[in-house]
């Protein structure tokens, strides 16, 4: 893995001074009862169909061979039942549990359910590319018309307060591109201003690349203003992090992003991978940058979800293994950030925002204890918690029930055009699927409650 070295050397997490460490506000003096996520009844706003559901689909999440192999399982189906028998199998089953619709009315009713029981939508558009899928221009403007679509209907959906949305880098510029700016950036910084001049229109020469790699460049650096311009004042933007041999240009992106859109909000956000080593040292050294060139900060904190691709390009490349070497290192990396980001964002709410965007119960119950502890509104604006759509319900439920900001990350398309993005993030997140034992018997308990004759509650 090569890294950037457009950043000055890790620092301690720092106040308003360089030479000041963080000091906590006084701890609030009337704690509310810890969270607990055991009740089943945060599942009685579901429906009878809305339950079973569920349960076969994580039903079928539990067996590791069949989430391993489930994009040769939908192409076997596929040729046997063709695209439309397919996509009747898959609409009423695994696409409605995790993707919000494919027209603008059924969106909108998934997201208008979401507002019922308190959650916050946060549309993602399920485009992406990785090494060797690269598009044409066209497409990428295409893209970009999809993406101009999605800050559209999150600012239009007027019952969701901060209303958020995701967006992939790679499907507006190209992953091969972006990992050659990777090793270039790690030998020659490129500064932030040059970005910004690049969005604005200016013919700017980058160092290190061809005339036909420059001119993609400036067109993709003009098609991520164009939705950062029109997102501003509306539309959070939150951006993924992807594979190592990239990120580094993707956050050099998104920083100039920030530098140009985060003077007075934080409309641009960056994702940082706890399961990544140099997940301190990079989240550090970009908070110090935002500082220095005076802009505000975003952070979306993830564990990550391409662990094994990961290991396996190191052990092929001869690099060392980018990821940590167990789960409780990881969690430590998560809690630690956690821990900076909450103690940050209680001296300078203003400045900065944090998504705790996560499925893990102890890190989520972590970040409302020091919430409390520091004085941090539950609904101010400053920190909010995200989980994906269709998964994590009794977290999401009972944090919103608490009065916290929550948010669920909504895929949204065809059958067609969501399934490659379903299947990799099954994947990818095959360990979150396979460990949903626990919400699997919430559900279960709920279901056998509801065929007992107990009622669903009113939305």
């Amino acid at each position: 893995m090569v890294r950037s070295r457009l950043y000055p050397p890790s620092l301690r997490l720092m106040g308003t001074a360089a030479s000041k460490p963080l000091v906590a506000k006084q701890p609030n003096l009337t704690p509310t009862s810890p969270l607990s996520f055991e009740n089943p009844s945060a599942f009685r706003v579901k429906s009878f169909g809305e339950l079973l559901r569920a349960l076969s689909v994580f039903h079928f999440c539990s067996f590791p061979s069949l989430v391993n192999n489930c994009g040769k399982l939908m192409s076997v189906a596929q040729s046997i039942l063709g695209r439309r028998g397919l996509s009747l199998l898959l609409k009423p089953t695994f696409y409605a549990q995790f993707v919000a619709g494919e027209n603008e009315r059924e969106i909108f009713k998934s997201m208008e359910k979401m507002s019922l029981l308190g959650l916050r939508p946060m549309l993602a558009v399920p485009i992406e590319e990785d090494l060797g899928e690269s598009s044409g221009e066209k497409r990428y403007d295409d893209n970009m018309g999809a993406m101009l679509e999605c800050v559209r209907m999150s600012h239009s959906n007027s019952w969701s307060k901060d209303p958020m949305m995701q967006l992939k880098i790679t499907a507006l510029l190209n992953p091969e591109l972006c990992a050659k700016l990777t090793k270039l950036i790690s030998q020659q910084p490129y500064d932030l201003s040059l970005l910004v001049r690049a969005m604005d229109g200016e013919s700017i020469s980058f160092p290190g690349l061809e005339e036909s790699e420059v001119s993609h460049f400036l067109r993709g650096l003009q098609r991520l203003n164009k939705v950062a311009e029109a997102s501003v004042n509306k539309v959070r933007v939150l951006v993924d992090a992807e594979y190592t041999y990239m990120n580094p240009a993707l956050s050099l992106v998104t920083m100039a992003m920030m530098k140009k859109f985060n003077k007075d909000g934080v409309w641009i956000w960056n994702t940082y991978q706890c399961y990544l080593k140099e997940s301190r040292s990079l989240l550090l050294n970009e908070l110090h940058l935002s500082k220095n060139e005076g802009f505000r900060m975003g952070v979306k904190l993830v564990r990550g979800a391409y662990m094994d691709k990961e290991r396996k390009l190191a052990e092929t490349e001869g690099h060392l293994d980018p990821v940590h070497q167990c789960w409780e290192d990881t969690n430590d990396s998560y809690n630690g950030l956690l821990d900076a980001m909450l103690e940050v964002i209680s001296q300078r709410p203003e400045r900065y925002r944090l998504i705790v965007a996560t499925h893990n119960e102890e890190s989520v119950k972590r970040a409302a204890k020091r919430m409390e502890e520091l004085n941090i509104d539950k609904d101010g604006g400053s920190v909010c918690f995200g989980q994906l759509l269709g998964m994590c319900d009794h977290v999401s439920l009972t944090l919103a029930k608490e009065g916290h900001a929550v948010y669920k990350s909504v895929p949204y398309g065809s059958v067609a055009d969501t399934l490659p993005y379903l299947v990799r993030r099954a994947q990818e997140n095959r360990t979150v699927l396979q460990g949903i034992r626990k919400e699997r018997n919430l559900l279960q308990q709920e279901f056998s409650r509801r065929l007992r004759g107990g009622r669903r509650s009113p939305e």
